[in-house]
């Protein structure tokens, strides 16, 4: 499936930006244009079942590898930087060697989702769709008034079927086995979805690791210049 994209600056180096479950491209409101301030044309996506993309017939149609084909279609190869977030950080890992970016980001990337009452339960998510945006303020309070807009607004926009998609892959192993290309991986602190033991064995097999202090899953816009201060080096 070709993927609805949304494109900021027009630099020769090309990043492209890949967003989380619930979301679509706006959640780069300000990274795309921070990266166009840089030279880049950034460049987001609306995976499937998100903004203004397609719907998968069935909810069978939303596997990660699903997600990870249509990058593969709608993108080109050879960007300078890819960049994913949580559901985007896991579908770009399994989209980059054929992506090949010269570099890769995973911001508090979601590569296991846990079994049990504490894993991941797509209900939660579907729950989600319901709350005001006073309630989702309460649960994140450092967001500029414009991302809690951008929230109210993509779930709206959201096929819940992806995230009941995702039951099947709770407690699988989807660790990368290595990085691919030279990859950071940017977290939460604390990361629920990266734990230390986690994070250690990504070091292992060779990812740099970065903790932007204080900040919440959604790390670029809990805390958006700590996000791009954990960029410098990269971009």
């Amino acid at each position: 499936m070709r993927l609805h994209t949304t494109t900021w600056g027009s630099g020769d180096r090309i990043a492209l930006l890949v967003h989380g479950l619930m979301a679509d491209h706006r959640t780069w409101r300000r990274v795309g244009p921070a990266l166009a301030e840089r030279g880049y044309r950034a460049i987001a996506v609306d995976l499937r079942g998100h903004g203004a993309s397609g719907r998968a017939p069935g909810t069978e149609g939303y596997r990660p590898c699903d997600h990870a084909d249509d990058l593969v279609e709608t993108l080109q190869s050879g960007a300078e930087l890819a960049v994913g977030h949580s559901l985007g950080a896991l579908v770009l890992a399994q989209a980059v060697e054929r992506l090949k970016p010269a570099r890769a980001v995973y911001s508090d990337p979601a590569w296991h989702l846990g079994a049990g009452p504490a894993g991941f339960r797509a209900e939660l998510f579907v729950r989600g769709r319901s709350m005001t945006r006073e309630q989702v303020k309460g649960f994140n309070p450092h967001w500029a008034d414009e991302d809690l807009d951008v929230e109210m607004a993509s779930v709206r926009d959201w096929d819940e079927r992806t995230a009941y998609a995702l039951d099947a892959f709770r407690g699988a192993d989807m660790w990368p086995a290595g990085a691919v290309v030279p990859s950071l991986v940017t977290l939460a602190d604390p990361s629920t979805l990266v734990p230390p033991g986690a994070a250690r064995m990504l070091e292992g097999r060779g990812f740099a690791l970065r903790t932007v202090a204080g900040a919440g899953h959604t790390v670029h816009r809990d805390d958006f210049d700590g996000f791009m201060s954990a960029l410098e080096g990269w971009i």
